[in-house]
């Protein structure tokens, strides 16, 4: 395995979301199969080889993440409708202040067409939303990546930087490349340094397509 710098979260690692997805992949995971959990514990390298060792990933001798298969990827975050989506979006917190502004997933400052481009804004009710317009070359590991940052947006939009410590996804379904999806997330509990949060895909139909329930950690300045 292998991570290419393009999909970066903070500089100069990987996207939490994607190279979890990456990692399950590697260990079984497919679209339609049971959901996995991927514990990663240190940022994942860019552009440096990796392999899995009995349901571990290292990077050398480094132990990059932990994957096993899991019961189930949390209860996930009801729909909004796609134009409540694109209201919400408008007013996305990491327009003005963004921990990681070029992200690969919700990266204000990505090139245009090289992210995902997801931009949860926070509803009244403080879950977040967001359009997502899906690319050509979409895939799981797409999917995985989606689920992650409008999940924890739900905590980030709080005023505090968190990076991805858990993942658990489970995606059912891939969209059509162009499909107008709706992205969800929503806080279930923030305790200490320690957010976990629920998100879940929606294609345009309303149908659900991926599901995930993740644990955020709070960056130390």
């Amino acid at each position: 395995m292998l991570i290419p710098e393009r999909f970066n979260g903070p500089p100069g690692t990987g996207n939490g979301g994607w190279c979890s997805g990456v990692f399950a992949g590697a260990a079984g995971a497919r679209v339609g199969g049971p959901a996995f959990q991927v514990t990663l514990r240190v940022p994942p390298p860019l552009a440096t080889p990796m392999d899995l060792r009995d349901g571990s990933v290292h990077a050398g001798e480094t132990l990059v993440a932990e994957v096993s298969e899991a019961a189930v990827a949390g209860e996930g975050v009801p729909p909004v409708p796609l134009a409540t989506a694109i209201e919400a979006s408008k007013a996305y917190p990491g327009f003005t202040g963004h921990p990681f502004p070029t992200c690969f997933v919700c990266g204000p400052e990505r090139p245009a067409r090289d992210g995902l481009a997801i931009f949860p804004g926070v509803l009244e009710d403080g879950r977040t939303a967001a359009p997502w317009t899906v690319p050509g070359d979409v895939s799981m590991e797409s999917m995985w990546a989606a689920l992650d940052c409008p999940g924890g947006w739900a905590a980030i939009a709080r005023g505090q930087a968190y990076v991805l410590g858990r993942i658990t996804a489970a995606v059912h379904a891939l969209p059509e490349p162009g499909d107008e999806c709706v992205v969800t997330g929503a806080a279930v509990e923030i305790a200490g340094r320690k957010a976990t949060v629920d998100s879940t895909v929606y294609g345009p139909a309303g149908d659900r397509l991926a599901t995930a329930r993740a644990t955020w950690i709070a960056v130390i300045k």
